[in-house]
């Protein structure tokens, strides 16, 4: 009954999907991003980028071009055949040019994948069965960010009750590729929406 429930409440919020790119301006000079901006995946090689303000590093992440400050959006990516990885949503303003604790507190309200099979959001938890896509759901006015499991269609975990007073923008950390053994990229996946 829960499962439905919760199959239930995604095909809902599906309907809040946006259409998300990934921002060049914004990626850390080892990630690489596919031509249509949908796709990153860490490199071995550090590319000559300009260090404008905008960019991580040290951090290994990227923000999506779209941010949000008001409403409810949702987007899917694939995290299939990834051992490491952090996604979801942080404030604009965030520190690009230091290592942050990645927490609620210090603006980011995220889900991550360590060593395969660490999942941490806020505090560790434990999926099954393992999301090979995770969706994204996010209500401003809220406070709510939610991470489901798109082809269980169950909830993997929600941050309540937070409080957003500027611009949110998108996450997206695919973490070394660890000697080539990680190096299938994170994919922004267009998401299904079914009857």
């Amino acid at each position: 009954m829960k499962n439905m429930c919760a199959a239930l409440e995604l095909k809902k919020i599906q309907q809040y999907a946006v259409d998300v790119t990934l921002d060049p301006d914004t990626a850390h000079p080892n990630l690489i991003l596919s031509d249509d901006g949908k796709q990153v995946s860490h490199g071995d090689v550090k590319q000559n980028l300009p260090d404008n303000p905008e960019r991580f590093f040290p951090s290994t992440a990227v923000l999506g071009k779209q941010s949000f400050s008001s409403g409810k959006f949702y987007y899917e990516v694939q995290v299939k055949d990834k051992t490491d990885w952090t996604l979801g949503v942080v404030r604009g303003s965030i520190n690009r040019k230091r290592i942050i604790d990645p927490r609620p507190t210090n603006g980011f309200w995220t889900i991550r994948l360590r060593n395969r099979y660490m999942y941490s959001a806020h505090d560790r938890i434990y999926p099954e069965p393992k999301p090979q896509k995770l969706g994204v759901f996010v209500d401003y006015e809220k406070g709510l960010v939610s991470f489901y499991n798109v082809d269980a269609a169950t909830l993997i975990y929600s941050f309540t009750g937070c409080k957003f007073m500027e611009n949110l923008c998108l996450i997206f950390d695919p973490l070394t590729n660890d000697g080539s053994k990680d190096s299938m990229p994170l994919i922004i996946s267009p998401v299904n929406h079914t009857d």
